[in-house]
């Protein structure tokens, strides 16, 4: 994988200008593409270390893509989205996405969560670290303990398994199904409800104030993502 390449896939000439020079002016080789064929071609043949992705291209469905990739890349897919595909999105962060953007977006939100990403991958490339520090938590993996300003949190088992998997996943939005399957099973997927009650439990442990959370957020209708 070339730790320079983006492949931006759009079929919107505007779109993919715009796209293209936010990631030049911070130093990415990118390469265009506006259909699924010649972007897997392209994926294929380049290494990108980083795709942005339209999902509703000529000749077929971004997820197909998406699923294509995801055999033999782990690099980060960002879905550029239309505002009102919220099932689209779903699922192409179920396939194996990253993250998304909703059409229109500026610069600096983009470039921000592209690097958000990039660091990730580059952590994942990296031994697991043993403890996580989200301003005044700290999480200590290796004995299970959650500190906030130095304080031990009481967390539930389900609480601190949430916790560990948006943890892994440090930026990246986790969609419903995914955090009900990592957390509570293959049988749990449609019980959204037990997710949001332990969401809110864990935001009055961890955050300053839970009605305004700095590091659970939520994606309205997608599921939920931890940030630094």
């Amino acid at each position: 994988m070339n730790p320079s390449i983006a492949l931006v896939v759009e079929d919107d000439p505007r779109i993919r200008r715009f796209v293209r020079s936010a990631l030049e002016s911070e130093g990415w080789q990118v390469a265009e593409s506006t259909g699924v064929a010649d972007a897997l071609q392209q994926a294929a043949a380049r290494r990108p270390s980083l795709v942005m992705l339209d999902l509703g291209l000529p000749d077929g469905d971004g997820i197909q893509f998406v699923h294509n990739f995801r055999t033999w890349s782990q690099a980060p897919v960002i879905v550029l989205s239309a505002r009102s595909d919220e099932s689209g999105k779903v699922a192409a962060l179920d396939a194996g996405a990253d993250d998304y953007l909703t059409k229109p977006f500026g610069a600096a939100e983009m470039l921000a969560r592209v690097r958000v990403h990039v660091r990730r991958l580059e952590q994942v490339s990296r031994e697991s670290t043993p403890q996580l520090v989200l301003g005044a938590i700290h999480i200590d993996f290796v004995n299970r303990r959650v500190t906030r300003d130095g304080v031990e949190l009481h967390l539930t088992p389900i609480e601190y398994r949430l916790l560990s998997v948006l943890a892994a996943n440090l930026g990246r939005v986790m969609t419903q199904r995914q955090l009900l399957h990592e957390v509570w099973g293959a049988a749990y997927v449609d019980r959204v409800h037990y997710l949001r009650v332990h969401m809110s439990n864990l935001r009055h442990k961890l955050e300053e104030d839970p009605a305004q959370p700095r590091h659970l957020l939520t994606e309205t209708a997608v599921g939920y993502r931890l940030v630094p």
